[in-house]
């Protein structure tokens, strides 16, 4: 029985739109669902990428975590060092073979490309211990520079080569073919990547595996081969002609119904970020005192008189140095706004999490001098620290929002994390900061709650 891999590649499109958050929540979703590989973008935007990228290294434990690479030796350097603390690490270098590709998108000439094609693939490999080679646009490729392209990336250390038919021009039974004459002359893996535009996606896969393909890139959106659909097709025909996966089939409906949801919210959220800034959240240093409280209000906030001075004395500092949007508005009153005595202090935490055991959390907390302890579990190292958290104090409070950012560089970057709760109609937000994601996030989590306990109380 012929074992398929899965790739897959939703939160791979750059300029998506999900949140920090969504894009957790959807690598945790693929990763309950026995996906092979989690594939994710090259790290363009500096300290989120990489913040992003160590994030879900902490509960992404079974699948191989992808992070794509090649542009630039700086790319390659920057994919390794976000992957540091992986489980499973890997560097795909994505480079187009086309003429048109090489010439347009990585200004390189035929015999330029070959070399740097090994040059990137070394490099990658002395940073990773599996590096994969993927030609972006491999079906409008010279056939004989192919070769001599993928031959230079095995030989410089590929443990994987991917080809794409990024137009979506051959139809299935050609495309099996050309992957099938790949093959021919590859030594590794081959896995596939099929563009999804006429319908033929899944078709163009299925085919390529009865040739031996050994994995296939899916999305959930179905921009490629659609996960949902290729996967029943693996089900459903494995049997009959010899193939399977280790997709937890049984899970399947539900979790892609679950990275819908998600995936339909980001949509609902782009809108509704946007009529927000149209309204008015887009600040600087001569807004006044009203013009604050009221975007402050459309975040959701109800501001106390002495709070709402707090919030526009810190928004007059920020915006000397920069104009202020909803996150920043967000930080500014998480920061200054119902700052309260802690009720409850951390003592300590412990978590545990694994591929081969669900997320726990033991946590410490101290109120009026009294140890207060519980153990919980939850779905991933966070969700489990705030479920314990509600255990210890008896109640349950909903997340309207939770954010993580870096706010410094290097390998040691500290973590500042943002949660809002909400409670009786009414929002809190609470901020911690710590190098340790999990601890930044408890801090945060338990900032807020103190704020709903002082003011109920």
């Amino acid at each position: 029985m012929n074992r398929i891999q899965i790739a897959d590649t939703t939160l791979c499109p750059q300029g998506n739109t999900y949140t920090f958050k969504e894009k957790l929540e959807i690598a945790r979703q693929l990763e309950k669902l026995h996906v092979d590989i989690i594939e994710l973008p090259e790290i363009t935007g500096g300290k989120t990428d990489t913040l992003l990228v160590r994030t879900i290294s902490a509960f992404v434990k079974d699948s191989i975590l992808s992070v794509a690479a090649g542009s630039t030796m700086q790319s390659i350097e920057d994919a390794a060092a976000a992957l540091g603390n992986a489980t499973n690490a890997r560097i795909r270098i994505e480079l187009p073979l086309s003429p048109v590709g090489m010439e347009y998108t990585a200004h390189k000439k035929p015999a330029a490309m070959l070399e740097w094609i090994a040059k990137a693939i070394s490099a990658a490999c002395d940073k990773c211990a599996d590096v994969e080679f993927c030609a972006v646009d491999a079906t409008r490729a010279d056939a004989d520079y192919l070769k001599k392209a993928i031959a230079a990336a095995v030989e410089a250390g590929a443990k994987t080569v991917s080809v794409c038919d990024s137009t979506g021009e051959m139809l299935p039974d050609g495309f099996a073919d050309f992957a099938a004459a790949v093959m021919e002359n590859v030594s590794v893996p081959v896995a596939v990547k099929c563009d999804n535009h006429n319908g033929l996606a899944s078709a163009q896969a299925i085919l390529a595996v009865r040739r031996g393909v050994a994995c296939v890139k899916t999305d959930v959106q179905g921009a490629s081969v659609p996960l949902e659909s290729f996967c029943t097709m693996v089900k459903n025909c494995g049997n009959t002609y010899g193939f399977d996966s280790r997709i937890r089939y049984t899970q399947l409906h539900r979790i892609i119904k679950q990275i819908n949801r998600i995936t339909d919210n980001a949509k609902d959220t782009t809108v509704a970020v946007s009529a927000v800034d149209e309204a008015g959240i887009h600040l600087d240093a001569k807004d006044d005192k009203a013009a604050v409280i009221t975007a402050a209000a459309k975040l959701g906030y109800d501001l106390s008189d002495d709070d709402q001075t707090k919030v526009y004395e810190e928004f007059l500092r920020v915006a000397e140095k920069k104009n202020v949007g909803a996150k920043e508005l967000d930080a500014i009153i998480a920061s200054v706004a119902l700052q309260v005595p802690a009720t409850y202090k951390l003592e300590n935490y412990v978590i545990n999490t694994g591929n081969v055991l669900a997320a726990s959390a033991q946590i410490a907390l101290v109120r009026d001098g009294k140890v207060l302890q519980g153990i919980g579990t939850g779905d991933g190292p966070i969700d489990a620290a705030f479920r314990t958290i509600e255990q210890i104090i008896g109640q349950h409070f909903e997340v309207d929002d939770f954010q993580i950012q870096s706010v410094t560089e290097g390998r040691g970057a500290m973590g500042s994390a943002l949660v809002k709760l909400r409670s009786n109609g009414k929002l809190y937000s609470g901020n911690g900061i710590s190098t340790d994601i999990i601890g930044a996030s408890i801090r945060a989590y338990l900032s807020a709650v103190n704020k709903i306990v002082y003011e109920e109380a």
